[in-house]
């Protein structure tokens, strides 16, 4: 079998087999197929796509790469949870505690920030002594005992996909549906759960900008969850605007555990429900979407989705007294409002702005290694649909200095349209997609 002969074949519109796809990743992974070749390929899938069987192929051989996770000795359902990451997306710090503290075990895999959106291990790391590098023994058990356990994501889980995202990066190939939802899913298949919930961000400050488009890779991805025997659910949520009313990391898990207490924003609650309702039901934890949505609000009334929170900090080394007291997190010494130049509605937010604002304020990495700082982020004052008068504060930024805060606050001015003319609210969870109701 020869790399050129596959790429032939796909550049004229060909299926690629299973045992095709196989080798290509196998020998791609172990250097054997130059980055050359491999390019080549990538551009043949952009332009003539992927077949549903070849684009679960590609995922399963993604994965098995390198290790799969054995979560076997977990006792219940696992369910992990995904989001194509947005700007101000803290669900996982407030969903997980809160599913756990109902009996849905949660072992999941996460990641740190790149760019304009931020990481769930950066948000962790702000309670002090927090840590994700933990053993496999130690996060087994972590779950087993308090239900609940994230590490950050290995070398040896799917190493293929991980070579693939940095070749498609540099050669115009990120776009492809298949070639998005194959490398997503080889890494949720990886982590071992049993099901896997899915939200999908759609607008300005997502990566698929447009609603077609996150349906499309939402419905890619349930079947490929679907044929590889895992129960999996999808939520469309908004990204048009941020998330909350907080940006940037100590600012974001301040939020999460407001919304513990039962004070948080409603569109975040909206999207946390959502989710946890899918988890709940994948989990069999809840039969119906109305009693899931009263379990989840009984374990924040009773304090039990709180008390998770801080046994999961407590459990990885973190400090939980920043859960019962969170004014404890230092707070970034320079405090400037942004003021509005003229009356009318928000009519709306550019997500993508505001996300960039943060990373310039040093909330965010432009690479892997950079340093960033916690502290710093941005607090929202005016959202969508919201009146707003002239000299009303839009939004206050959190900065370690007042060093180019000018280009910092005109980010965020031209991220705020306001016009005459007030728009309808909408709901920030636009559609679910389970595996019967996808569209052929």
């Amino acid at each position: 079998m020869r790399m050129y002969d596959l790429i032939v074949k796909k550049k004229h519109g060909g299926e690629l087999s299973t045992g095709e796809i196989r080798f290509m990743i196998e020998k791609y992974t172990d250097g054997t197929i130059p980055d050359y070749q491999m390019s080549s390929m990538l551009m043949a899938i952009c332009f003539r796509g992927m077949s549903k069987r070849e684009t679960l192929d590609l995922t399963l051989a993604m994965r098995d790469s390198g290790d799969v996770m054995d979560l076997s000795g977990i006792r219940g359902i696992k369910v992990d949870k995904h989001s194509t990451g947005g700007v101000g997306d803290k669900t996982t710090l407030a969903l997980a505690p809160l599913v756990a503290s109902l009996g849905v075990p949660v072992a999941k895999m996460a990641g740190r920030g790149l760019g304009h959106t931020g990481g769930t291990i950066d948000k962790l790391e702000c309670f002090p002594g927090f840590h994700t590098g933990i053993s496999e023994e130690t996060f087994l058990s972590n779950v087993n005992q308090i239900g609940i356990a994230v590490a950050g994501q290995t070398k040896s889980l799917a190493p293929a996909d991980k070579k693939l995202y940095a070749l498609r990066d540099v050669t115009g190939t990120v776009d492809e549906l298949s070639l998005i939802a194959s490398s997503i899913m080889s890494k949720k298949l990886c982590s071992g759960s049993d099901a896997i919930v899915l939200d999908v961000k759609t607008g300005s400050g997502a990566f698929m900008k447009h609603m077609d488009d996150a349906c499309a890779l939402a419905e890619q991805m349930v079947a490929i969850g679907t044929m590889a025997g895992k129960k999996t659910m999808a939520a469309i949520t908004d990204m048009d605007q941020p998330l909350g009313y907080a940006v940037g990391n100590s600012l974001e898990v301040v939020e999460a555990i407001e919304t513990l207490e039962g004070n948080g924003p409603a569109d975040f609650k909206q999207v946390v429900f959502a989710l946890g309702t899918l988890m709940l039901l994948a989990a069999k934890r809840a039969e119906s979407k109305e009693e899931a949505s009263g379990m989840m609000e009984t374990a924040i009334r009773d304090g039990r989705a709180l008390k998770k929170l801080a046994e999961f900090v407590r459990a990885q080394g973190g400090d939980d007294a920043y859960v019962s007291d969170p004014s404890k997190f230092p707070k970034a010494p320079v405090v400037v409002p942004v003021i509005a130049e003229k009356s009318g509605y928000v009519t709306r937010i550019l997500a993508e702005k505001i996300g960039a604002a943060c990373m310039m304020l040093g909330g965010g990495r432009m690479t892997k290694d950079a340093q960033i700082d916690r502290s710093v982020g941005i607090r929202l004052q005016k959202k969508n649909a919201d009146v707003v008068k002239k000299g009303d504060t839009l939004a206050c930024l959190y900065a370690a200095s007042e060093k180019e805060l000018d280009n910092v606050i005109q980010n965020i001015k031209t991220a705020y349209e306001i016009g005459s003319e007030r728009p309808a609210r909408t709901d920030v969870v636009k559609k679910i997609i389970t595996d019967d109701t996808i569209s052929e």
